[in-house]
């Protein structure tokens, strides 16, 4: 059969991460990612997300660039006839800062793009629901580069579009699923008047239900008797640390992590993880194993039940979430503003610190450093028993950390 060739695993796959705001993109190349992706203020489906003004964009690409990093905008919301001008504007603005890549789902916002700003490669989104290789092969006719691939679709279905076609296959293997059809979903929509498709989802799939009898307003019937209550359409988050080798076979070649809203700490465990994984795949693809820090890192964020998603047809794989994952005993309690001086080391509190705190710091290579916060110093030198947030003081610490390296506080766990 014709498609019955090699999957091209030469080059090493890239790992994309999410960037909601500058920090998280300062972040997301910090830690290792190899592309980013972020969204202006509209055009996006992530619009309670801070995202980027124009001037900030430029400044993105170019901060980037200078880190060897690529970066990509998307702009794949579903777009209304009264936003076709501001559409071409923003894009033609897009073509003068130039961008790595585009990434686009609706059709017209695609066929607009290939004719005013030609040189910029477009990717198509996961909303444009790519799931088989007629499709793929739809869309690599009319000039795109790559595909963000539906997510229901297993390995076995990713290789053979992989295998069939030229395009560039990108795909999630961490974070948030949405219950319906790769995000195409109106629950939002009529329950909250905010349209999903347009980047305004409240994620009405992940509040609890539960059911009313009609002559018995106010009386609350659950639908399963469970101490969590009855989560219907609430999905489990992705995460697919433990089958790197099994993702690259498929021939995908960029890895995304999901979560433009999520914050600074989520974004650097998850991203430090999977660079550690993919570089040690290809360091030793015959004996890749699984990291005991990698597991510890993904469980010490915030997180639904971890699954493995539609990729093996595991049918227990996808049962809706009855787990809300707390952060392991952790508290992310700072970012490092400067390289470690005589003066300890700068940092801007995000949680109350005290002197005598057990800390863990997050390096970008190896596990997390234990440490201890031996003093506070306001920035005009005077001792601080404690640090409030939102706050800038030097800590004294017993090792050397770099200019956005994370501080995570050791909580006492209760008894």
């Amino acid at each position: 059969m014709i498609w019955k060739k090699m999957a091209n695993t030469s080059h090493k796959v890239e790992l994309l991460a999410p960037a909601g705001n500058f920090e998280k993109l300062e972040i997301a190349v910090h830690y290792g990612a190899d592309a980013v992706y972020f969204a202006g203020k509209a055009f996006n489906l992530r619009n309670f997300s801070q995202n980027f003004t124009l001037d900030e964009i430029q400044k993105a690409v170019e901060f980037a660039r200078k880190h060897n990093v690529k970066a990509y905008v998307a702009c794949n919301t579903f777009a209304r006839n009264h936003e076709q001008a501001a559409i071409f504007e923003y894009l033609d603005s897009l073509g003068e800062i130039g961008p790595d890549a585009l990434i686009v789902a609706d059709p017209g916002i695609f066929m607009t793009a290939s004719k005013i700003i030609p040189e910029i490669p477009i990717h198509l989104s996961t909303q444009a629901n790519t799931t088989n290789y007629q499709s793929a092969l739809f869309w690599q006719e009319l000039g795109v580069k790559r595909i963000n691939i539906a997510r229901e679709l297993s390995l076995t279905e990713i290789k053979e579009i992989a295998l069939r076609c030229d395009l560039e296959i990108e795909a999630f293997v961490h974070g948030s699923m949405c219950i319906s059809y790769s995000g195409r979903c109106l629950l939002s929509s009529f329950l909250a008047n905010r349209d999903g498709n347009r980047g305004m989802c409240t994620q009405s799939c992940r509040w609890k239900y539960a059911l009313v009898e009609e002559l018995r307003p106010g009386h609350y019937l659950p639908i399963a008797e469970d101490d969590t209550g009855s989560y219907i359409f609430n999905s489990k988050d992705l995460c697919m640390i433990e089958h790197i080798p099994e993702v690259i076979d498929s021939g995908i070649i960029s890895l995304k992590i999901e979560g433009r809203m999520r914050g600074i700490n989520h974004l650097a465990s998850t991203v430090k993880t999977y660079r550690e994984a993919i570089d040690a795949y290809y360091e030793n693809p015959g004996d890749f194993r699984v990291q005991e820090d990698w597991l510890y890192q993904l469980a010490s964020v915030s997180h639904r039940g971890y699954c493995t998603g539609f990729y093996f047809d595991d049918p227990n794989q996808i049962l809706p979430n009855y787990e809300n994952m707390k952060n392991n005993g952790l508290l992310f309690v700072g970012k490092v503003l400067g390289d470690t001086q005589s003066s300890g080391v700068k940092i801007e509190v995000r949680n109350k610190i005290f002197n005598g705190d057990r800390v863990e710091v997050l390096k970008t290579k190896g596990p997390p450093t234990p440490d201890r916060i031996n003093a506070i110093f306001d920035e005009n030198g005077n001792p601080l028993s404690f640090a409030q947030p939102s706050s800038k003081v030097f800590i004294s610490l017993n090792h050397d950390y770099s200019t956005n390296d994370l501080i995570r506080k050791v909580q006492e766990r209760e008894r």
